[in-house]
């Protein structure tokens, strides 16, 4: 489709005057947004286009989305054939992949000043840089926290979300219920490294017990000492000693609370949207509860969008600019309102009405002593832990030689990223 201009050219030539008709041909431009199903995200997403492409008529933004199983084959497969996106959503720890593949391009300077974004978003976001240049840029950050089911805690009389490690075991002693043969009906914890809890016991459980998961260059491996040990003990005893969760029950930890069948759940911010959209469910929510000597921690990730190395010409300058919007203001309280996660900027987030949120405030306040894992191989690492709290499980071996493998293993993951 094209849009016609006219334009009256004047040109003088030899004494004389002409006047020359001309018309020049301006495209419309169609670019293409990925990202994987989150049904929250997704309605989040067609809102912003529809007001960018409100402001910006010359430019159509067509969506596609994939199962969160596929995601990643299918952006590795259909960029290269210069198909697919122009512009891409990614997790942050998926971003050494995707630029060692050459699947995105850094973001104009001109456009996307690196001083601009060091200065308005938070700290964590400059792990998207590379070689002074960002690469992606997020339009909301996220935080852990507990959920919790109001009803099962009036029905067990529980007043108040745990504070401590503690409390969290003796309330999910409380809230634990199993059938006449001890089988679990409702767990008072829900569990599982492939969810949520492969940050919560690495980058809050760790340093609860006084320790550091990494270097501060990220090149060395730190959780295999007396720290790891212990955290990885409370995690594991939560279903071995106290009975009170197994990391098998009803599949997805996610889904045992969206069904009332757990007391407690650990899980980002993201998971907001999905819990007010299911009927019947009474819940809360609360700070991760703190270590033995009271100490704070948390776990900060987020989602960015890149540009794709697909995009070119026209499509390029319609992807910087589409770009600029979803990561504006607007788009972060859009984006807030309908997903649940927080704002990229801490003027945005940081909101005495934020804090105070009963919804939002728990993860606001997480937010401001979080710590963002910088990950070489996110599926890699986070496979680790699975493996690690499967051997005890299933093949009887003590923390100590299970944490070990672990960190062996990992260290060659840095090594070889590093070399």
């Amino acid at each position: 489709m094209f849009k016609r201009i006219r334009s009256l050219i004047i040109m003088t030539f030899a004494g004389a005057t002409f006047a020359l008709s001309s018309s020049t041909a301006a495209a419309d431009v169609e670019i293409e947004y990925w990202q994987y199903f989150f049904e929250a995200r997704v309605t989040a997403m067609d809102k912003l286009i529809e007001n960018f492409q409100a402001a910006n008529p010359g430019i159509t933004v067509k969506t596609n989305h994939f199962p969160y199983a596929d995601y990643r084959t299918k952006v590795a497969a259909a960029i290269p054939a210069g198909e697919g996106p122009d512009v891409v959503q990614l997790f942050y720890g998926w971003l050494n992949d995707y630029v060692n593949a050459e699947l995105i391009q850094p973001l104009p300077a001109s456009s996307v000043s690196p001083e601009m974004v060091d200065k308005e978003f938070f700290p964590m976001v400059q792990a998207m840089k590379r070689d002074g240049e960002y690469m992606a840029l997020p339009t909301a950050v996220r935080s852990l926290a507990l959920f919790y089911n109001q009803r099962l805690f009036d029905e067990a009389g529980i007043e108040a979300p745990p504070a401590t490690l503690d409390e969290l075991i003796e309330v999910a002693k409380k809230l634990t219920k199993k059938d006449a043969a001890g089988n679990l009906t409702q767990v008072g914890i829900t569990t599982g490294m492939t969810a949520q809890d492969h940050h919560w016991w690495r980058e809050v459980l760790v340093r609860q017990f006084g320790g550091q998961p990494y270097s501060d260059d990220n090149k060395t491996v730190n959780y295999n000492n007396e720290a790891g040990q212990k955290a990885l003990q409370f995690y594991v005893d939560l279903a071995d000693k106290h009975e009170v969760t197994d990391a098998g029950f009803m599949d997805e930890p996610q889904a045992a609370f969206k069904a009332g069948r757990a007391g407690m759940h650990i899980d980002g911010s993201f998971r907001i949207g999905a819990l007010n959209d299911t009927r019947g469910l009474k819940w809360g929510v609360a700070e991760l509860p703190a270590g033995p000597d009271g100490t704070k921690s948390n776990y900060s990730s987020y989602w960015v969008n890149a540009v794709t190395t697909k995009a070119e010409g026209e499509k390029y300058d319609a992807a910087i600019k589409f770009m600029q919007y979803i990561t504006s203001d607007e788009a972060m309280q859009i984006w807030l309102d309908t997903v649940g996660e927080l704002p990229a900027k801490p003027s945005a987030a940081l909101t005495d009405e934020n804090s105070n949120h009963e919804v939002y405030g728990p993860f606001v306040k997480g937010l401001s002593y979080a710590q963002s894992t910088k990950f070489v191989s996110e599926s890699d690492q986070r496979q680790l832990m699975v493996d690690m709290v499967e051997r005890i499980k299933l093949e009887n071996q003590s923390v100590a030689d299970s944490i070990a493998v672990a960190a062996e293993s990992e260290q060659k993951i840095l090594d070889d990223f590093n070399k």
